[in-house]
């Protein structure tokens, strides 16, 4: 299946793997879908939408078994504060629904802030822009699609 994430990695010649499974609405969890693929929750990167109280709109990497630290991507970005988008906005901002949120041919290109933990892998997995498939790929490929920017921004739940 193509998404406009698979045609941004194929337009840029980047090679990737597609995992498809079985999508539960009432558990779009990052551990669960981390499981369902077979991979640990710690290399399932979810794409979160926040919002600075300076700069706007940003898009926050972090890996399946974390949280943005908010406080760590304020001061990179130079907000005083940075908060979660209300889940009601993310569609509107991005293009895509709660568990199909990716960097990758999002609305507009936002700035994207990835947990420097990203960097610990050989593969990672992203979503592919829609519930129930993920995009298995090298975390520097994702980041160079991506134009990311590679921080600790991540903490324990």
């Amino acid at each position: 299946m193509k998404t406009n994430a698979t045609r941004i990695l194929d337009n840029l010649g980047i090679g990737y793997e597609l995992r498809e499974y079985a999508v539960d609405p009432d558990d779009l969890s990052a551990e669960t879908v981390a499981a369902k693929i077979g991979l640990p929750a710690e290399q399932v990167f979810k794409t979160l939408v926040v919002r600075g109280d300076r700069g706007g709109v940003y898009l926050a990497v972090v890996a399946g078994n974390n949280e943005v630290d908010g406080k760590a991507l304020a001061r990179l970005t130079g907000d005083r504060k940075v908060e979660l988008v209300p889940l009601k906005e993310v569609q509107q901002l991005t293009g895509y629904i709660r568990g199909g949120v990716t960097a990758l041919g999002a609305k507009r290109d936002y700035p994207v802030y990835a947990d420097e933990t990203i960097e610990l892998f050989d593969v990672i997995s992203v979503s592919a822009g829609i519930r129930g498939t993920q995009v298995l790929l090298s975390p520097g490929d994702y980041l160079r699609a991506v134009n990311g920017t590679v921080a600790a921004i991540g903490r324990e739940k």
